[in-house]
């Protein structure tokens, strides 16, 4: 029970304590708890958005798309990004609840840090939407909005045997028995994702280590190896540093990189830049603008991109049936166990991009104009 709860209790008489708590239904002093929703009932609530940080382009693109379709529907949004700190992103969804929110869509830093915030809101009845990234540990979690992220991870290893050529534009094996050269990176230990993106890669990637077409030069293949916290691009552009300084300083080739996040793509390839290596073929994910520009350009190889614009939609159209005593629609009921429940998602499908295809994907959708992505900016 939070602090405007305990204040409640204490100015109310004992007389009324006592009733409310012989009463059937919700905790004492929230009205309606456990209630279904009447059609209208919530007509211009408030609605917390919670996303985890303004450093990376999607992130505001995803807060802003949860938003305008919210307000399309009638809604009030409470819209805050937590700067990648968990302490704030609690602080925040305090504030939401304290504010009357009457749902919650989450982005969270960490999927295990807000299992208080997840008990606070399901005590004043508000449902919770976890957006993109699963929230572990707590089981009131209601639903979750994502793509198929071990699809994601698929698709990231199969690209990056295509540019090395061991697959063709098909998918078939070429038949070519390198050794190609290849370093592994992962996101962070901290989001349920990264374990996704990674299981799929090395589920297209593996057969092909241990026949040795593709060889790890330096022998970290483990997720707790490869993994960068918090998804910085200038943890991810340190280690490759490292990497190249103690396996391939000796004139070894590095023909390419498993990348499972455009940023630590461009960190990535900041460091084999500065080490004046050729480029090598670098995976990525999110069809951020600057990486969109490095992939015209000839930089970058590919990245996986995820219309953000289908998980806002979702989401919002989640609340809006949860607020009108509605069932969402889910299409995946089995997979996503946050370790006290498995929470029903709804799954988007993810797109490989490359030079080729890009224009077509990113910006004749509609998702960014041609001049943002030539730019990169």
């Amino acid at each position: 029970m939070r602090a405007r709860k305990i204040m409640v209790v204490a100015a109310a008489t004992a007389a009324f304590a006592l009733t409310a708590a012989g009463c059937g239904g919700g905790r004492a002093g929230v009205e309606g708890a456990g209630d279904t929703p009447a059609a209208g009932a919530n007509k211009g609530a408030l609605i917390g958005v919670a996303m985890p940080t303004k450093t990376s382009e999607r992130w505001i693109d995803d807060g802003n798309n949860v938003k305008a379709k919210l307000e399309s529907l009638g809604y009030k949004v409470d819209l805050q990004y937590a700067n990648d700190s968990v302490p704030q992103q609690q602080q925040q969804i305090e504030s939401m609840l304290n504010n009357g929110a009457k749902a919650l869509i989450v982005a969270s830093i960490d999927g295990t840090a807000l299992t208080q915030q997840l008990a606070d809101a399901s005590g004043d009845n508000v449902k919770v939407i976890a957006y993109d990234r699963l929230i572990n540990g707590s089981p009131n979690v209601d639903y979750y909005v994502t793509f198929d992220n071990e699809k994601v991870g698929v698709q990231q290893g199969t690209s990056l045997l295509t540019g090395l050529g061991v697959l063709d534009a098909d998918g078939k094996d070429t038949g070519k028995t390198g050794p190609f050269n290849v370093e592994l990176f992962a996101g962070s230990p901290d989001d349920n994702n990264a374990q996704f993106f990674f299981k799929g890669a090395m589920s297209v990637l593996q057969p092909y280590i241990d026949k040795g077409t593709l060889k790890v030069v330096s022998g970290q293949t483990e997720f707790s190896q490869v993994a960068i916290q918090q998804w910085k691009l200038e943890t991810a552009q340190a280690r490759m540093e490292n990497l190249l300084n103690k396996s391939y300083a000796k004139g070894t080739k590095l023909d390419g990189v498993l990348s499972p996040y455009d940023g630590l793509s461009r960190g990535i390839l900041n460091a084999t830049k500065a080490a004046g290596i050729p480029n090598p073929i670098v995976t990525g994910q999110d069809a951020e603008k600057p990486s969109d520009k490095l992939i015209l350009d000839g930089v970058q190889y590919s990245t996986v991109f995820k219309d953000t614009r289908k998980l806002g939609d979702t989401a919002a159209t989640m609340v809006d049936d949860v607020l009108n005593g509605k069932t969402p629609e889910t299409n995946d009921t089995t997979t996503y166990n946050n370790k006290v429940k498995v929470v029903p998602a709804y799954l988007h499908q993810p797109v490989v991009v490359t030079k080729d295809n890009l224009i077509k994907e990113v910006v004749d959708s509609g998702y960014y104009t041609k001049e943002g992505v030539e730019k990169g900016e």
